[in-house]
């Protein structure tokens, strides 16, 4: 057994669960009435981590964009992991570029680093490793003192808290 307390600070999004929001976008924007005869399309764009949008007016992409979103509230995906770009011309059709957002890159771990280092409690520590943080403390009373100082703050992701020990 370890000898301190500890748990890891992820940002991780459940792929099938974007997936199924892509799904209901698709027939979403296939059956509604106002989506008829507008080209408006959501696709899967290179793997699993980016979606293209598509319609033949600019308000009409920005539409489906927002059915999207409500699509991915719907499926508890929090909007900090979609990184949609602005609509953009290409040729007879208006296109957005979204990118679903996974690990904390450095910056913003050092951020949060910083930040537990700052207002957390004494004696807790935080290791970047790779694209999580793991956090250790000698009490677990800390360790729930900063899950809710990192809850409290905004870092531009979804933060999750995992393997707490």
């Amino acid at each position: 057994m370890a000898a301190n307390p500890s748990f890891d600070v992820v940002s991780k999004v459940d792929q099938q669960e974007v997936d199924n929001a892509v799904r209901q976008t698709e027939k979403e924007l296939a059956t509604r009435f106002d989506f008829r005869g507008t080209g408006a399309e959501i696709t899967w764009a290179g793997g699993e981590a980016a979606v293209n949008l598509s319609a033949e007016t600019e308000e009409r992409v920005k539409a489906a964009l927002d059915v999207f979103k409500e699509k991915l509230i719907k499926r508890n995906i929090s909007l900090k992991s979609l990184d949609a770009g602005e609509a953009r011309a290409s040729g007879k059709t208006y296109k957005i570029d979204a990118k679903i957002v996974q690990g904390i890159d450095t910056e913003k771990a050092k951020a949060i680093s910083k930040k537990i280092r700052e207002e957390g409690p004494k004696g807790v520590q935080a290791q970047i490793q790779g694209d999580q943080l793991r956090v250790t403390g000698k009490k677990k009373d800390d360790l729930q003192a900063v899950i809710t100082l990192l809850k409290g703050g905004d870092f531009g992701l979804a933060l999750q808290f995992t393997n707490y020990r």
